[in-house]
């Protein structure tokens, strides 16, 4: 069975469904839920969809619904076109960053993430477009999620939020972003950002659990962008377990800032959109004692006749408002090189 054909049936009957592929594998899965029951988390064994902040923690559960997988064939690429954005966004966008430097040099707080939503108002071949996002983007955990009364997501994201075999945990600390070329260096500010996001997961859970292991930060390949990278693991015990330890690390300061109140309060306040399920989480929870979660980055939404694709970066005192502005345009080109345009 071509998982794709199956895909659109779901799709033209409006059935709630998640299929995905893990990161480095050729296998899809693809979990279709029995009703059209927006079903709240509270630990079931399933798929779970976090949102960014406020929103309906949703869950696929694994019993009682359907679970199927099997291996890709080969995928042709398709070819792509490009997409006009509704009305330049780079004045608005560098008035948001300059605000955030702002606050920052008040001490308000020392890092912030900040985003925008560009939104495109043509219509995508939603099958077309996710082949093309499972072809070009092999070491990314790529996805398509549908729920009739949530909406549409496609994502192919780089950030593991945790990993969990047993007690066993592993999660990452990415943060810096620059295009790939073959002599990387990284300036001060990219180094202190990723930093902060080390520092806050250490001291979130460096008293909650044992063995506790951070390594040296390394510049790690996402599709034609690079960040930095730290993975930390350690084990968990009887009294931190997974639940604790995602609402420890959701949501990082790579997504919103550090300290995570005042950067939140900032971003709900001034970015002027909601983030929805943008740079919330998602992925297996509790499947045969493993869990195995992914930030929900490089994503696009689908809604109604246009394409919402959500990007942004981490600013701090050294920020520069249009260096920032062309990295959120060098994001949304892991979505926007993958597109292709509805036939209909």
């Amino acid at each position: 069975m071509q998982v794709f054909e199956e895909i659109n049936t779901l799709l033209s009957k409006q059935k709630s469904f998640v299929c995905y592929v893990k990161p480095n594998e050729t296998v899809w899965n693809l979990l279709v839920q029995q009703n059209d029951e927006i079903i709240e988390f509270s630990d079931q064994s399933g798929f779970v969809f976090f949102p960014f902040h406020e929103g309906k923690k949703i869950v696929i559960p694994f019993e009682g619904n359907t679970f199927l997988k099997g291996n890709l064939n080969i995928l042709e690429q398709k070819s792509v076109e490009n997409f006009t954005s509704e009305s330049n966004q780079k004045e608005a966008f560098e008035d948001l960053v300059n605000k955030g430097i702002s606050a920052i040099q008040q001490g308000e707080f020392d890092k912030v993430v900040l985003s925008r939503k560009i939104v495109l108002k043509e219509q995508i071949s939603i099958i077309a477009s996710f082949e093309n996002l499972i072809v070009t983007y092999p070491t990314a955990f790529r996805y398509l999620f549908f729920h009739p009364k949530i909406g549409l997501w496609i994502g192919a994201t780089p950030e593991q939020l945790v990993k969990i075999n047993q007690n066993q945990f592993e999660t990452v600390a990415l943060a810096g972003t620059q295009l790939y070329s073959e002599n990387v260096t990284w300036a001060t500010k990219e180094i202190e950002e990723q930093q902060f996001v080390t520092d806050y997961i250490v001291t979130k859970v460096k008293d909650e659990v044992n063995n506790l292991t951070v390594s040296d930060a390394k510049t790690v390949k996402a599709g034609n962008l690079v960040h930095l990278k730290s993975n930390i693991s350690g084990e968990l015990t009887i009294n931190f377990q997974s639940k604790e330890l995602i609402k420890a690390l959701h949501p990082t300061p790579a997504v919103c800032g550090l300290p995570k109140e005042k950067s939140i309060d900032f971003i709900l306040k001034n970015e002027g959109y909601n983030r929805k399920y943008y740079a919330g989480f998602l992925g297996e929870y509790n499947k045969d004692n493993q869990t195995d979660l992914f930030v929900n980055l490089r994503c696009l939404e689908v809604e109604n006749d246009v394409v919402n694709i959500y990007v942004g970066c981490g600013i701090t005192k050294d920020s520069n408002p249009e260096k920032e502005f062309i990295e959120t345009e060098n994001k949304s080109m892991t979505m926007r090189n993958v597109l292709v345009k509805s036939k209909k």
